[in-house]
């Protein structure tokens, strides 16, 4: 559908709806002004509709022989540091590796209505979470002598407030011509039947597509041209809600290049068998991230004679990917994943707020990029200085629990 040059007309769009059984997304279109019934045939001509042919429960996927990733632990990184650091603030110096902020997602469960990096860690003072990994960003571009590239993935949702944001802030000290922003792609929702649900009688009902659709989005931004034209090689992406992130290491990316993998990851050692990380490790000879929630028990309690856990590395998101494989992955499809949710939307022109989930988000997960790489090596990074995620209000991986470990880092709040 991308590819047509002459835009969809209205019986175009009743024939395509009719052949998916989706023609109630036009049950409205008389009610419609012309510029709303045009912004609503844009919307299904941009839909890819084998995503919404299989519906039911999400049983989990099959998971194939695994194995031990091979990987460097602290010990290995400290022998090398001196060698790895040389070679990652080489390619820093040379334009060859820029980093990609994944941030398109809200503070909702932090009790906030703003973009979740805005969210202030501090107690006396104000600190967002933006700022506190710009100034990590600040201890590379301090020590390396440049600025490397920064594309920041926004959403519909928190474009705006982030954009203006980031204004606000003087960019955090960081040059204004270094950070570009683009938005992450939006996917259609749909109720457990799979047909399509309509957030007003023009606009179907669609959510943010994932984090594996970043580079897609990044690409189609137009952004892509910043990569060809400064000679960037590789991309550090990492996520917004961990407020210890070190961004470019020049550790990591020098053991990377040693390597000749084609990407890599920071992992963290378990803490138990039932943590809730994805664990990075070998899938029938490739690489692959096994969520928690697919990893069988007896697998996730295996030990080595020395009773470490055999499948100890569990993920941080925060990964090196080199473009050039990059690129090839935008010829190959991603799996799409489904998850039951509530999704507020229209039903016979009244919106409903549903108390129970009643339909589907799909997305596209950076985990399944993984194993397109072909190689990739795990990079062991100390917990309590770089592992800090902010997912919860209270509890585990919480506000409470990253400000005591900003706090451990020397951090003041």
């Amino acid at each position: 559908m991308q590819g047509r040059k002459i835009k969809m007309n209205y019986t175009e769009a009743s024939m395509l709806l009719k052949e998916h059984g989706q023609e109630h997304l036009l049950q409205y279109y008389d009610e419609l002004t012309a510029q709303q019934q045009a912004a609503l045939l844009k919307q299904i001509e941009g839909i890819n509709f084998s995503d919404y042919k299989v519906f039911g429960a999400a049983g989990a996927r099959k998971i194939g022989e695994l194995s031990p990733v091979p990987a460097l632990s602290c010990a290995d990184v400290e022998r090398g540091r001196e060698e790895y650091e040389a070679e990652g603030i080489k390619a820093l110096r040379a334009g060859k590796v820029a980093a990609v902020l994944l941030a398109g997602g809200q503070g909702t469960r932090l009790g906030s209505d703003n973009p979740k990096g805005m969210f202030n860690m501090g107690t006396s003072r104000e600190l967002s979470i933006f700022a506190c990994q710009f100034a990590n960003i600040k201890q590379v571009t301090d020590k390396a002598g440049v600025y490397f590239h920064i594309f920041v993935m926004t959403s519909d949702v928190n474009n705006e407030k982030t954009v203006a944001f980031f204004k606000e802030k003087n960019y955090f000290g960081y040059p204004e011509d270094k950070i570009h922003f683009f938005v992450q792609e939006m996917a259609p929702t749909c109720d457990v039947r799979g047909k399509l649900l309509m957030e007003s009688k023009w606009k179907i009902s669609a959510s943010p597509n994932g984090n594996g659709g970043w580079y897609s989005s990044l690409i189609k931004s137009g952004l892509g041209e910043v990569l060809a034209r400064e000679g960037i090689e590789w991309l550090n992406v990492y996520s917004v809600d961990n407020v210890l992130q070190r961004i470019c290491d020049p550790v990591f990316i020098g053991a990377t290049l040693k390597s000749g993998c084609n990407c890599s990851a920071k992992v963290v050692k378990k803490v138990s068998p039932e943590e809730k990380v994805g664990v990075l490790c070998m899938e029938d000879g490739s690489p692959a991230i096994v969520e928690y929630y697919e990893m069988p028990p007896e697998i996730a309690a295996l030990r080595r004679p020395d009773g470490e856990l055999k499948f100890a590395y569990g993920v941080t998101l925060n990964y090196l990917f080199k473009v050039e494989l990059l690129n090839k992955t935008l010829q190959k499809k991603l799996p799409v994943h489904h998850s039951l949710k509530k999704i507020p939307h229209i039903e016979n022109g009244v919106p409903v707020n549903p108390e129970q989930p009643n339909g589907y988000k799909f997305e596209l997960l950076v985990l399944d990029m993984i194993k397109l790489m072909e190689s990739c090596l795990a990079v062991e990074v100390e917990r309590e200085k770089e592992f800090a995620p902010v997912k919860n209000r209270t509890g585990v991986d919480s506000v409470e629990t990253a400000r005591a470990l900003l706090i451990k880092n020397g951090v003041k709040l």
